[in-house]
Formats: C-alpha cells, sequence, structure tokens
C-alpha cells in the first residue's frame, strides 16, 4: 500500500488541505495515519474515498450527507450525476484510481471506451490532459510508485502517438517547432501532448524525444532551421541544473526563441531573459500553440 501526504490530496481532489482538516475532525470518512512524528499520511483507499466526496460535494451534496452515506450509495450517486463536467471528472478520478490499484486493464478499458464513444482528439482535451494535469505533481515529488507511473506513462504514449498518427499530414502552417527533453528528463507525455497540439494546429514539428543531448539539438538546428525550439519539464535526476540548463541555452541558441513548459518552470524564481520564454499554465500553452 502506497501513502499520500495531505498535499497530495488537495493536488488530487482540489480540496484545500485546510478544509481537508476540518472534515477530519467534524466527519468519519477521513482517518489518517501518523508518523513518528505526527504528520498525517493517507492509504490508496482514503484517496480513493476523498475524489469521491470532493467529487459530489462540487455537485450539490452536503458534506453532512455524503458522510452518511456506505460506499455503495456514493457510487450510485455519482453515477446519476448527468452534467457532462461531472462524468469527465469521475472518468478522471476513476483513471486515478486504476492507477493506485494497478489495474490496467481498467485504465486502458476507460480510455478505450472513451475513444469509441468521442473519438481520440476529445479524449485527449477532455480526460487525458485533466489526468496528466492531476497527477504531474506527484511525479514530480515522487509520490507515485515507479511501477504506478511506468505502466500508466505507457497506455496514455500510445493513445496519444494514435492521435499524432491521425492528424501527421495536417500541415498548414509555414511553421517549424522542435521539441525535445534535456538530458536526464523522461517524462515524455507533456512533450507528447505538445506535438500533438502543435500537429492538430497544422504546425510541422520536429519530435527528438526524451534526454536529449545539448550538441545533438545544436547538430539538428543547423540542418533543419526550426522557428522555435520547446522542451516540457516536469521532473529531472539529480544531476540535472536548471541554472547551467538556462546558461546553455542562451549561448547555444540566442537566436531562436525557446519555449518551456511544465512544474519545474513553478519553481525557477529567476528571472529569465529571450530566448527563453516561460508557458507556466495551460491556457498560456494554448495561447503559444495559437499564435503562431
Amino acid at each position: 500500500m502506497h501513502s499520500f501526504t495531505i498535499k497530495d490530496l488537495e493536488n488530487l481532489s482540489g480540496i484545500k488541505a485546510h478544509t481537508i482538516r476540518i472534515w477530519e475532525q467534524r466527519y468519519s470518512f477521513l482517518k489518517p495515519a501518523r508518523t513518528g512524528t505526527n504528520i498525517r499520511f493517507y492509504s490508496n483507499e482514503e484517496l480513493k474515498k476523498i475524489l469521491n466526496v470532493a467529487l459530489l460535494n462540487k455537485y450539490g451534496f452536503k458534506i453532512s450527507h455524503i458522510d452518511r452515506m456506505n460506499e455503495a450509495e456514493m457510487k450510485e450517486r455519482i453515477l446519476s450525476l448527468n452534467q457532462l463536467e461531472a462524468q469527465q471528472e469521475r472518468i478522471v478520478n476513476g483513471l486515478i484510481q486504476n492507477m493506485v490499484d494497478l489495474d490496467m486493464d481498467g485504465f486502458e478499458n476507460t480510455l478505450n471506451n472513451f475513444i469509441a464513444v468521442k473519438g481520440i482528439e476529445k479524449t485527449i482535451f477532455q480526460i487525458i490532459f485533466p489526468f496528466l494535469e492531476k497527477i504531474g505533481i506527484l511525479w514530480m515529488t515522487n509520490h507515485i510508485v515507479p511501477a504506478q507511473e511506468h505502466l500508466v506513462s505507457n497506455i496514455i504514449r500510445q493513445k496519444l502517438i494514435a492521435g499524432i498518427d491521425t492528424i501527421s499530414n495536417r500541415v498548414r502552417l509555414n511553421k517549424t517547432v522542435l521539441l525535445f527533453l534535456p538530458e536526464g528528463e523522461y517524462h515524455e507525455l507533456g512533450l507528447l501532448f505538445m506535438n500533438y497540439l502543435l500537429k492538430n494546429r497544422g504546425v510541422n514539428t520536429i519530435y527528438l524525444g526524451c534526454s536529449v543531448p545539448v550538441n545533438d539539438i545544436e547538430y539538428v538546428l543547423k540542418l533543419k532551421h526550426p522557428d522555435y525550439i520547446y522542451t516540457h519539464l516536469t521532473t529531472v535526476g539529480p544531476k540535472f541544473n536548471f541554472d547551467k540548463f538556462i546558461a546553455a541555452v542562451n549561448k547555444k541558441f540566442a537566436d531562436i526563441p525557446v519555449v518551456v513548459s511544465g512544474q519545474l518552470t513553478h519553481t525557477y524564481e529567476k528571472k529569465i531573459h529571450p530566448p527563453i520564454h516561460f508557458k507556466k499554465s495551460y491556457s498560456e500553452v494554448m495561447e503559444f500553440v495559437s499564435g503562431l
């Protein structure tokens, strides 16, 4: 059994840690264990419970009412939510629960069923991206068991590549973006999603993938002359130095705009200058894509 912090629960459920603490005091549905230094930690089952509670509460159920529900009644109420957004959130929460339980058949079946009804594009935007957005912080803080991460990543990677394949011949704009992850960065899903967004927009892409040495990028630049360079930083190895990466980019790619997104941009506090441009939110990323 894996354990989660109260901050993990906040990130995954959208419920503030302060509110979770109040609920623990007033109601019975959450009973965290504590470390020897009195720090709360939560089990897989408690994570699944808070996801369900948060969803019902968001769509009109009072916490005092939810607290009296048994597990079967809670599931029934969740399935009865008929708002489109609620249904999508239920599916995303279900994927998180599949991941926690290592139920990869359930995880893939959920995606396949949604693809069969809505198509790959809506699945990417409505289900896969919100799922990645929710669990991205867990990858960054190593609060996901590596087996969970690898199994989930491989399934989503297959779906993203399938989506990219459906739009591979849609180049309409006279723009080229080179996409890569720096040495030590292997979390490829955010970059694959960006590749999908750009291709869907009609932009030509050069996709180099993960853990690419700077010298290799220089070689490609001399041959292909892209208009932009793009990288997405989720979490990197202990040898990765963000300051040195920024300095290398400034030195070697001074004439090409370099766009950087991902969780690590949120924690970098020093001022950046062109050619580097941070995109810290999904809306900023979409603004960049639509502006090409």
